[in-house]
């Protein structure tokens, strides 16, 4: 079983993800993460940050994260200015389910993601769908077997080695940082004899992506620190603004967009 305690008046984030006594989620000391408010820079305190309607762009890491959701029954909800979005956590089985329902004005575009920052050795592994097709993103840009194309937002390759690096191993702090969207709904990370699994799935014809964040001590450019994510995404871009046609989730005439995270500690592998 997987036991998930969140903060509502903070963003909503997952404070904890734990399997068997094991934390998954990684922390660092950020105390003004609990001061934020909308529009403020995005404070990385760790955890698992519900980013929506963007992760990079503006507003930083989106909208939800440094306003405060409400209680409602058995569900979370955050009302934004174009946007409201619900969560509602469950137990199952074989592990847990997080729900979603995002209301807007038919039309409204975003990207959502699972923003998790995993506390990982430098042995851990990530298994995604073979041959998946990933994008890399301009930070990426000194690893390539090629150079970067001029004013390109993104280069794409297959997963998991997309032109160069190889990103299915985290491996030990060498100074990089690479963000990269792949064209999967399915994740699994090991670390040793422990697994996560996570899986997205959403009403039809919205974009499934898993994010993965490897930043082996190459980010921010002041006082860099090591911060690892494996991130399902609803949408293909970082950037909304960067997002073209089926980039990004899309509020249909119904104006309610539902998806649904599942969680576990069993292996799931792609």
């Amino acid at each position: 079983m997987l036991e998930i305690v969140t903060d509502p008046a903070h963003g909503g984030r997952w404070t904890s993800l734990r399997a068997d006594g094991h934390e998954w989620l990684w922390h660092r000391p950020a105390p003004e993460r609990e001061r934020a408010s909308p529009g403020d820079a995005f404070v990385d305190a760790g955890g698992l940050e519900e980013c929506v309607p963007t992760v990079r762009g503006t507003p930083d890491h989106g909208d939800a994260w440094s306003r405060p959701w409400r209680r409602e029954g058995d569900a979370d909800t955050v009302h934004c200015d174009r946007f409201a979005l619900t969560r509602t956590i469950r137990a199952t089985a074989d592990g847990a389910e997080a729900g979603y329902v995002l209301r807007a004005d038919p039309g409204f575009r975003f990207i959502w993601a699972a923003h998790a920052l995993l506390d990982l050795t430098p042995r851990a592994t990530l298994r995604l769908r073979e041959g998946a097709r990933t994008r890399l993103f301009p930070e990426a840009a000194p690893l390539l077997d090629r150079p970067w194309p001029a004013g390109a937002p993104w280069v794409e390759g297959d997963w998991p080695a997309p032109l160069g690096p190889a990103l299915d191993r985290f491996g030990p702090d060498d100074g990089t940082a690479v963000g990269a969207v792949v064209d999967t709904p399915r994740a699994c990370v090991h670390d040793g004899t422990r697994c996560l699994a996570l899986a997205l799935e959403a009403d039809d014809g919205q974009p499934l992506s898993v994010a993965v964040w490897r930043n082996l001590g190459g980010f921010p450019a002041e006082n860099p620190y090591r911060s690892t994510g494996v991130e399902p995404m609803l949408g293909r871009a970082f950037d909304l603004a960067d997002a073209g046609p089926g980039d990004a989730a899309l509020v249909p005439a119904s104006g309610e967009v539902r998806w649904r995270l599942t969680l576990s500690a069993t292996c799931h592998c792609p």
